[in-house]
């Protein structure tokens, strides 16, 4: 019952903190932090030892996992070079120099000792990276190799840590090192494959989402023990398995699946990634009752806790600037065109964030090595260090050295321009279908195809006192759909329909408002920015056809002529004839290019720049 009652009082307090952090917009992971500690010292408090077999097997399978299957196999592997460098290089690179500055700093420390230190305090933490990152909004480019780099170099970090440790009882050649690392790799990627082979031919006979998400909860545990019963990387097999599973999803996995695994796992990694910080807080009272009986004196043990903290925030900014002007040389980065400049080379760096692994693997360091109890607290000094110190000053920084965030508009223009090109390979297909259609069926599924692309048109407007069609609509169904779960739940009451068809019925208008809540949530975050924009995927007549100045205060003369309401502009490039877009009654601008085939039109909306392609279906 003690043990029940800790958790569940642990669970309400990460939640409860969560939710004040983000009410008074401080990052989640730094107030969980501080409450930790302070909690630690309260009367009555029972000490939490964080085992390391906890945080190995219990959380950081279900983490990884979590982020992996989310993770962009095409983004990822387009910036191999830079999570690979960041990930294995970094992770060593960061090993050696520290294990050089503790041998230095504490008298009497062996090698072994003090690079296993290293590798304990040498991978920045997924969760804390990702999470600040996406929070204050930088280039998503970053945020794939943040992502991509803590999902990995947990395993070279591991991996060194065991050839430091077993390098103290015994003799360790640098060939069984490179031996031991080839191993852990190789065994990591084939068990993780081989379990995404297995997992992917079950989903193809299964459809029923509650059987489905059993199988993916029990994958990331699976990946991990399988690997680590043959001495390979657990952590590699279950990146990989995440990896493929996440990107083969769309054609493994019913819908429904997708769904429901999307969203359970969502909450697993929130409520994962919150009590970590919280229980690296709760370690603070022992760490330092255990220092106090060190033979060291204070000052010494406050000079290399402060020192590594140092030493590993400039060794990974000297890191990623050497690989980046002699290794890397990116190219230009697709959001906006050009070549990432400096400053975000900089954030990178300086994203550096440690976290629970940091803290977990140094308890695996013998109870009996010289010293431990302040190599504890030097894992624990550089967590919660880089959190304050990188994590605070983070989102000042990328605001100071204008990192651009991802543009919300660029966005939606990319959403409506797919939605358009997926509808054509759809209509594409229905002509080839052998069909009689007497009802007007097609004509239904047309005009309801065009109506969700033109609601995806009409997220790009900016005029904001204008309510657009797919607003209004929205204002008008969610009113609608209240009335009818009212009166949904009135009948419940009643008992004369069986429970499972209300719930049902339920669930289907709850699946609808959900999404105009996302639509209207995105419609919300679209507004005119000043960032440089990437020229998109160019054709001919794109190329013939730049941008130009379209005309201020514009009007639509046929919609004038109709008696109609437009609502918005769009100009062709070829004449200047100014007509509505397709989301109005009369959808002018199209007809303009069927009477005259002139093929590119611009948006003449204020804020808007981007350009269409009749002829290809493509944006720029």
């Amino acid at each position: 019952m003690e043990i029940a009652f800790f958790l569940v009082a642990l669970s309400v307090g990460v939640l409860a903190v969560t939710a004040l952090a983000e009410r008074i917009d401080v990052p989640p992971p730094l107030l969980l932090i501080a409450v930790g500690v302070a909690t630690s010292y309260a009367p009555g408090m029972p000490e939490v030892h964080l085992e390391a077999e906890v945080v190995l097997l219990g959380l950081l399978p279900p983490l990884l996992y979590a982020t992996a299957i989310q993770t962009s196999l095409v983004d990822f592997n387009a910036n191999r070079r830079s999570i690979l460098l960041l990930s294995v290089g970094l992770v060593i690179f960061t090993t050696v120099g520290i294990g050089a500055l503790v041998h230095v700093l504490i008298p009497g420390i062996g090698w072994p000792a003090a690079f296993a230190i290293g590798a304990v305090v040498a991978p920045p933490d997924a969760v804390a990276a990702t999470a600040i990152a996406r929070r204050i909004g930088l280039p998503r480019r970053i945020v794939t190799i943040l992502e991509g780099e803590s999902l990995l170099n947990d395993a070279t970090a591991l991996v060194s840590l065991r050839t430091a440790i077993a390098a103290g009882g015994l003799g360790i050649s640098t060939m069984e090192v490179a031996e031991d690392f080839l191993v852990a790799a190789g065994g990591g990627v084939l068990v993780g494959f081989g379990l995404f082979v297995l997992v992917a031919k079950l989903r193809k006979q299964i459809t029923d989402p509650l059987m489905d998400t059993a199988i993916s909860l029990v994958v990331p545990f699976a990946a991990y023990i399988l690997a680590e019963e043959i001495h390979a990387s657990g952590v590699i097999s279950v990146v990989i398995a995440g990896l493929l599973l996440g990107h083969k999803a769309p054609v493994l996995q019913t819908a429904q699946s997708r769904i429901a695994e999307r969203m359970n796992w969502r909450t697993i990694a929130f409520v994962l990634e919150n009590t970590v910080f919280l229980l690296i807080g709760l370690q603070a009272k022992w760490l330092f009752e255990d220092v106090g009986r060190s033979d060291l004196s204070p000052g010494r043990i406050v000079a290399v806790c402060a020192a590594t903290l140092v030493g590993v925030i400039v060794l990974r900014m000297v890191w990623v600037f050497l690989a980046r002007y002699l290794l890397v040389r990116p190219g230009p980065d697709r959001a906006t065109g050009q070549v990432p400049p400096w400053p975000y080379t900089f954030i990178l760096g300086w994203a550096g964030m440690r976290g629970v692994v940091t803290l977990a693997a140094a308890f695996i360091i013998d109870d009996d090595t010289e010293h431990r109890e302040v190599l504890l607290l030097i894992a624990f000094t550089v967590v919660a260090g880089t959190l304050f110190i990188q994590g605070l000053t983070l989102p000042w920084l990328a605001r100071r050295l204008r990192v651009p965030s991802p543009d919300p508009m660029d966005d939606a223009l990319a959403r409506a321009t797919l939605l358009q090109q997926a509808s054509k390979a759809g209509f594409e297909a229905v002509e080839k279908m052998d069909y009689e259609d007497p009802h007007g069926v097609v004509d239904l599924v047309r005009q309801r195809i065009d109506q969700r692309n033109f609601a995806a048109w009409e997220r790009l407007g900016t005029t904001a006192e204008e309510e657009t069609p797919s607003e209004l609509y929205a204002r008008i169904r969610l009113a609608m759909l209240a009335a009818e779960r009212g009166r949904i739940l009135e009948i419940r009451s009643s008992g004369t329909v069986a429970s499972e068809v209300v719930a049902d019925v339920l669930a289907m208008l709850d699946l609808e408002e959900s999404m105009i809540d996302n639509a209207t949530h995105e419609r919300e975050d679209i507004r005119a920015v000043s960032v440089p924009r990437a020229p998109g995927d160019q054709c001919d007549e794109l190329l013939a056809h730049p941008v130009a100045e379209t005309v201020h205060d514009g009007t639509c003369a046929r919609c004038l002529e109709d008696g109609t309401r437009w609502v918005a502009l769009r100009q062709c490039l070829e004449c200047g004839h100014v007509g509505c877009c397709d989301s109005s009654p009369g959808q002018h601008a199209t007809a303009h290019f069927h009477e005259t085939t002139h093929p590119v039109m611009q948006s003449a909306e204020p804020g808007e720049d981007w350009r269409w392609c009749f002829l290809h279906h493509l944006t720029a």
